[in-house]
């Protein structure tokens, strides 16, 4: 932050701003879309239930969700989180701070109606009215010591992460009937082939089908990322805010912390490969893993903050050039976040394009992420070479702190 004046607080100045935020805020808006892209070509049953999707699973198509699943899922959408629960301090500084202080309940107020918005018009799979709903909650606790916040939400995250692995093994070992139950549970979230494919024709229909399929895939996941989530979020909220309290995100912390989270995350990948291998692609199949694949995948975080080290090392000892493409897609994730929302339901959901939704096969989607990802690291520096924001960042901008010039710096 910088103040123009005591009375008045503006957004953080281009020449301001940390090199290791933005790029890691562009690695996570990039490494999301190739989670998110599933829900974007196929309906909501078919994003839970995988095998229920019209398009045949291939070897290729195996090899690339081992890839997404890998590397990818939930490692993302938890550095999302680590970034947002950041960006809740840098907005609004301590609870008693009587410039800064009244600006993070009007900016998460005003993201709760632009992810409705979102949520609503465009795309089902919106998060961003978790992170409001939630962050109005963490708000009142930014005030902590980084020491407190980071213990806090380390330990929930951990115990979380502990109880999701112990419940993936314990399932693996449970009786086949209570497997074929859970399984069949499972089954019916999707709503097999046959709900699956009239979903699709619904969503092909026009404008009046694609809505009333996309509100109720919005009105499940929401309320149970709100049932559900809303803790785990929050606790990653909280060592977000307590990772840049403490200097840790600016690259202040010793190189041998870094390096040690890189080693822990690395082995906690490399575990998840091996085992995510051995039920998805290799002839062993599922009983091999041993439930194992589950628990890895239950411990995402290491694996995050072990991407988040990397970035930082990289941008502070020596080698900014590596991760300085990454800067201005995290500068502009605001709006490339919305964007990728609108470009793929343009091509796969809305009257106005293709409608391509369910018809694409599995192994042509991560070409479409790549095109994605190289037209946001191409579009994100022009943009900013003319303008001081993205779009959207000075829509959201304008509506916290009042009026905002959008041209460059002076």
């Amino acid at each position: 932050m910088s103040e123009a004046a005591p009375s008045r607080a503006q957004p953080v100045r281009s020449a301001d701003r940390l090199i290791t935020l933005d790029a890691v805020r562009g690695l996570a808006i990039l490494g999301i879309l190739a989670v998110n892209i599933i829900g974007f070509a196929f309906p909501f049953g078919a994003y839970m239930d995988h095998g229920a999707a019209p398009q045949p699973m291939t070897p290729a198509a195996e090899g690339w969700l081992w890839v997404s699943n890998t590397f990818f899922h939930s490692k993302f959408i938890t550095l999302f989180t680590l970034l947002f629960g950041a960006s809740i301090y840098m907005v609004g500084g301590e609870r008693k701070d009587p410039v800064r202080a009244p600006l993070i309940p009007r900016r998460l107020l005003w993201l709760v109606v632009i992810a409705l918005a979102h949520g609503l018009l465009l795309w089902w799979g919106d998060v961003l009215l978790l992170y409001a709903v939630t962050g109005l909650v963490v708000m009142t606790m930014r005030s902590m010591s980084a020491r407190r916040l980071i213990v806090i939400g380390l330990s929930v995250t951990v115990l979380i992460s502990l109880l999701g692995a112990a419940g993936a093994v314990a399932i693996h070992f449970a009786p086949p009937e209570v497997q074929a139950s859970m399984e069949a549970q499972k089954a019916a979230m999707g709503g097999g082939p046959e709900a699956i494919a009239a979903s699709i024709a619904a969503y092909r229909s026009g404008w009046a089908g694609m809505m009333s399929q996309n509100f109720a895939a919005w009105a499940q996941l929401q309320f149970a990322s709100l049932l559900f989530y809303s803790i785990p979020t929050a606790a990653l909220m909280m060592l977000g805010m307590g990772l840049l309290k403490s200097g840790f995100m600016a690259g202040r912390a010793p190189a041998w912390v870094y390096g040690m989270l890189i080693v822990i995350g690395g082995a906690v990948l490399a575990g998840t490969a091996w085992t995510g291998w051995r039920v998805m692609v290799a002839p062993e199949g599922p009983e091999a893993a041993l439930g194992l694949d589950k628990a890895f995948a239950a411990f995402a975080f290491p694996v995050t903050l072990a991407y988040m080290s990397l970035v930082i090392l990289l941008a502070t000892r020596g080698a900014a050039w590596v991760v300085r493409p990454l800067a201005p897609v995290g500068r502009m994730a605001f709006t490339n976040y919305l964007t990728q929302s609108l470009i793929l339901t343009t091509i796969f959901v809305q009257p106005w394009g293709p409608r391509l939704i369910g018809q694409v096969p599995w192994e042509t989607l991560p070409l479409i992420v790549v095109g994605v990802w190289v037209l946001q690291l191409v579009w994100s520096p022009l943009w900013l070479s003319m303008f001081r924001m993205g779009p959207m960042e000075w829509v959201w901008r304008r509506l916290t702190y009042g009026p905002v010039p959008l041209g460059r710096d002076r």
